[in-house]
């Protein structure tokens, strides 16, 4: 598939992918001690939702538009959409991606790595933080910044690895490439989104993750819809050392994760067999 981020700007994947993104950050800042934030496929950073590329798809209507115009909304969210309004405006005409997002709530002792590969993205994203000293833009692959970052100097950081699917091996190298990472940073809080589509392949995925994944491995994904071969239906985090604000139970003994997950399967649905679920693929 072709996931180039400015078309699928702000759509429900993204509202997942964000929502748990922002919640480990400040998760992060809780401790006084500087962190590192790495997105090792970043795009532009901000996507116009007026122009030919969000307009093309209207994906937006279906994930933060219609979470903006929920009458009532989980707590959780408070981060993510504080950031969103903060960055995109009231009403909304911009859609902030996961760099916006990191620079916007990282502080000022903490530092910040953003990779793209594609030329014309790489050199949008690097007009976007010329000004932010706290900023470093790569033109490069993703992969290649996992072996040549790691371990950050900080020794705490937070890596979202976010890649386009449009190679027939990504899971195999998604695989071999958090292997190679957590041995080289075993600490670090990995976010790994993937697609739902052909769920024999995410499924394939996810048993590879359960037996050779690192420990403290979880596997969140969100449906908006019942499976269906032929198209996204819906998406999926891998987190390794996901935080507490994550994983925390309540009095029934769900998770924070899914409780939220839950609610925007609810408020998301695009049809029937919308649903959320968590599994985790080692202890």
């Amino acid at each position: 598939m072709n996931y180039r981020h400015a078309y699928h700007a702000g759509n429900f994947a993204d509202v997942m992918k964000h929502a748990l993104l922002t919640l480990v950050i400040e998760h992060m800042k809780k401790k006084d001690k500087p962190f590192f934030l790495l997105d090792t496929h970043a795009g532009t950073g901000m996507t116009d939702l007026a122009g030919e590329e969000a307009q093309k798809t209207g994906e937006y209507q279906n994930g933060i538009a219609r979470l903006l115009e929920a009458p009532v909304l989980h707590p959780l969210l408070a981060p993510y959409l504080d950031a969103v309004r903060a960055l995109g405006g009231a009403p909304l005409t911009r859609y902030p991606g996961s760099p916006a997002l990191m620079a916007h709530m990282a502080r000022a002792e903490d530092r910040l790595a953003f990779c793209e590969l594609h030329p014309e993205d790489a050199n949008t994203l690097r007009a976007n933080f010329r000004r932010d000293a706290r900023v470093k833009t790569h033109e490069m692959d993703g992969y290649t910044a996992l072996k040549a970052m790691l371990p950050p100097k900080e020794r705490r950081g937070v890596i979202l690895i976010d890649p386009p699917f449009e190679q027939r091996d990504e899971y195999a190298r998604l695989v071999e490439a958090l292997a190679e990472a957590s041995r080289r940073f075993a600490t670090g809080t990995y976010m790994i989104w993937y697609p739902l589509k052909d769920p024999s392949v995410s499924g394939e995925f996810l048993e590879r993750l359960a037996n050779d994944g690192p420990p403290k491995t979880l596997a969140l994904e969100l449906q908006v819809m019942a499976t269906d071969p032929m198209r996204m239906t819906g998406s999926g985090m891998i987190l390794v050392n996901p935080p507490f604000v994550l994983t925390e139970r309540d009095g029934n003994g769900k998770s924070a994760a899914l409780s939220l997950l839950d609610w925007l399967a609810a408020t998301l649905a695009q049809g029937p067999g919308a649903r959320a679920r968590e599994e985790w693929l080692t202890a």
